[in-house]
């Protein structure tokens, strides 16, 4: 279940309140269920899996992928697996964790683990949703946003691509004003 944190201190979990509060953006945020194939939820639950099981996965998620072709013209898709025994972890990390943008969408599908997306609103306010397994995420281009991992450290996600060009992040001078979600 997704969490959203105002500067304020106010949480949502509820969907209806989250979309709310995300629409000024057009962020969409949608629950995927990823189904219960017991060799797959086996996979999910592993902190490391090699290319073939990752294939594996993604084969077996194929429909979401098969809609996204089909309504928005996505081309490509992958499967991002981190955990904290990654060598360079952090410094991996440390590309996504300032103020950015991008000149495509950026498509997630969090299928194990967590993650947190902070935005900065029209208003200037800002605001970070924890995204958690079985949530989908499109932050359109050109949004301000950044992203970290929670204390656990460990997230596996689709990444669905319309190319892979406009996906650099392009750094803003907008400060994150504080870390709002409890990590």
């Amino acid at each position: 279940m997704a969490i959203l944190r105002l500067e304020n201190g106010t949480t949502y979990t509820q969907l209806s309140d989250i979309a709310r509060e995300l629409a000024p953006l057009n962020i969409q945020l949608n629950s995927w269920p990823v189904g219960d194939n017991p060799e797959i939820r086996e996979l999910l639950a592993k902190d490391a899996i090699d290319d073939n099981q990752k294939e594996q996965v993604l084969q077996a998620l194929d429909s979401y992928f098969q809609q996204l072709k089909e309504t928005a013209g996505y081309q490509s898709r992958d499967l991002i697996v981190l955990h904290p025994d990654i060598p360079n972890l952090d410094a991996l990390l440390s590309k996504f964790d300032k103020c950015h943008i991008h000149a495509d969408d950026e498509v997630r599908y969090i299928v194990a683990g967590e993650g947190i997306f902070g935005f900065v609103r029209p208003d200037g306010s800002q605001v970070e949703v924890t995204v958690q397994p079985e949530e989908f995420i499109n932050v359109p281009a050109n949004t301000e946003h950044w992203f970290y991992l929670t204390g656990t450290r460990k997230i596996k996600a689709v990444r669905y691509f319309t190319s892979t060009e406009g996906w650099t992040p392009e750094y803003t001078d907008t400060q994150i004003r504080s870390r709002l979600a409890t990590v």
